[in-house]
């Protein structure tokens, strides 16, 4: 998990919400991804996909059996759809998303029965960490919003997290 959230603070550094993620197999690190949706300009560019996609590649198959997914923020319905994809075994995420997660907070879709695979999920590791540089951010953002006039046609930055998480 640290090495996730490694991954999150440099997506902080460059303006982006601060998720990170890395998928390990057997061991070894796969794949390693941060948020770029304002960087790439890209609404698919959350960092659970960038992990998958590379650790995908490396093993050179979509399916990512034995895999564990590390991911600071509860996955939202897009990646935990990606994760389902992918066959990954086991998630594991540090803080809740209570606006858009997918996994526990409004969603459990990576344990619904009905679903052809199913995902191990644990959740609260190094919590406080992976919660940390989120609430920075949403706090940074509103400050910012708060002493500055944007044009309202921009769209909003972020949104992935909820306040407070």
């Amino acid at each position: 998990m640290e090495l996730a959230i490694e991954q999150a603070l440099e997506a902080a550094q460059v303006g982006e919400v601060p998720v990170g993620a890395i998928v390990v197999v057997e061991g070894e690190i796969l794949g390693r991804g941060r948020n770029r949706r304002e960087q790439d300009n890209d609404p698919l560019g959350h960092a659970e996909l960038f992990a998958l996609r590379q650790a995908a590649q490396a093993i050179g198959s979509w399916r990512l059996p034995r895999s564990t997914l590390y991911v600071t923020l509860e996955p939202c319905p897009m990646c935990a759809g990606a994760i389902l994809q992918a066959r990954v075994e086991r998630v594991v995420f540090g803080c809740r998303d209570p606006k858009a997660g997918a996994v526990r907070s409004l969603h459990a879709l990576l344990e619904d029965p009905r679903l052809a695979h199913r995902a191990q999920v644990i959740e609260g590791i190094l919590e406080d960490q992976c919660r940390a540089p989120l609430t920075a951010f949403f706090q940074r953002l509103r400050q910012g919003e708060q002493t500055t006039q944007e044009d309202e046609q921009s769209p909003r930055r972020g949104g992935r997290a909820a306040e407070g998480a």
